[in-house]
């Protein structure tokens, strides 16, 4: 029974697979995958709000045991770079129209937010040495290795208060938000790094500084790109990039979106599931690994995708992470939908919710 749960996570190469298909056809086929996974996927979740329920605890140990789980995350590695170098023979060859070119940079946005970040987060909560070193591999697609430094040490320590750049304020623009978080997030990675060195007692410039190891290996990657390719096809790699990163800030957005922590004394109260959306919409859940199910995710961040779980008392969106992603892009429409539950639900958890700072109406 248990091998038969991990055979819809199978489902996961679906979006790949639609993106290789665009790169080989091309023509209005360099669409398919942005329609695919911002217009049909959200389209099924408004139908279907998939299942709460949960493993037993014999269950969670099976699976949690299975490599089979961690196997077809590892694969997501080569397949991410494999869809990266793809794409840039694609767009060095020439010869397309521009909405092409536009669809083949939206898809390997795409890629480098699902295939890259997501499961770049995945892989960056595990222990082993290898595991983090595929997470940075990932990470290094969307030009965005500090995320390593920044979620781990930052973002799960101040979640849900005005210290975490990434947890997005009642009341405020997903595009503003989009700005405040990549600027700020890249800055508190230099504060986390700097603070872990000052602790050993080495300067700045230390050959362990991470952050300058990822400026040299995301210059690196770029210089190999337009010495190998062209710099057009650089630069075109760096657009995918940035819509990578930004499908990541949108979803940071919607994560988290006016769930504000109280303080007690001087410190805030302990994380709880009640400070993250969820959604257990079936298509979401399997193309983002879970990611859904973020409460448990930051209630115990070292639990792995296949055994995270659904609370009950855990806020949960109308629907699923892609057709969010939709709604957070047009202000009216999110505020609409999404102020009255955080309203609802600072009035049913006054002991766990408040209203942050900086709210707008």
């Amino acid at each position: 029974m248990n091998r038969l749960r991990i055979l819809k996570y199978l489902f996961v190469f679906t979006a790949p697979a639609v993106g290789f298909l665009g790169f080989y056809f091309k023509g209005p086929w360099t669409w398919a995958l942005p329609i695919y996974a911002y217009g049909l996927v959200p389209l099924v979740e408004l139908l279907n709000k998939g299942s709460v329920k949960n493993m037993s605890d014999m269950e969670e140990e099976v699976a949690k045991q299975d490599r089979l789980y961690d196997y077809i995350v590892y694969s997501m590695v080569p397949l991410q770079w494999g869809m990266y170098i793809y794409f840039m023979f694609t767009v060095e060859a020439g010869g397309m129209q521009a909405y092409e070119y536009a669809g083949l940079i939206a898809s390997m946005g795409i890629g480098c937010a699902a295939l890259g970040i997501n499961v770049a987060h995945e892989l960056g909560h595990r222990s082993k040495w290898y595991e983090q070193w595929m997470s940075k591999a990932l990470l290094l697609t969307s030009q965005y290795m500090h995320f390593y430094i920044e979620h781990n040490r930052g973002h799960h320590k101040n979640v849900s208060t005005e210290e975490d750049p990434a947890t997005s304020r009642y009341g405020e623009l997903v595009y503003t938000f989009w700005f405040r978080s990549v600027i700020m997030g890249y800055i508190s990675a230099w504060k986390l790094e700097l603070q872990r060195l000052d602790r050993k007692g080495l300067p700045w410039y230390h050959w362990s500084n991470e952050m300058i190891f990822y400026v040299f290996c995301q210059v690196g990657v770029m210089a190999a790109v337009a010495f190998f390719f062209s710099v057009p096809t650089m630069l075109m790699a760096m657009a995918a990039s940035v819509i990578g990163f930004s499908l990541l800030e949108v979803i940071n957005y919607v994560e988290h979106y006016g769930l504000a922590r109280h303080k007690s004394g001087e410190h805030f109260k302990r994380v709880l599931p009640i400070h993250s959306w969820n959604s257990n919409h079936p298509m979401g859940r399997l193309l983002l690994f879970e990611l859904t199910r973020h409460s448990d995710h930051h209630y115990k961040a070292s639990r792995k995708y296949q055994i995270l779980r659904h609370f009950d008392d855990a806020p949960q969106m109308p629907t699923g992470y892609p057709g969010m992603i939709v709604l957070a892009l047009v202000p009216p429409l999110w505020f609409a939908v999404m102020n009255p539950r955080v309203k609802a639900l600072q009035e049913k958890y006054p002991e766990e919710l408040r209203i942050p700072v900086a709210q707008a109406a």
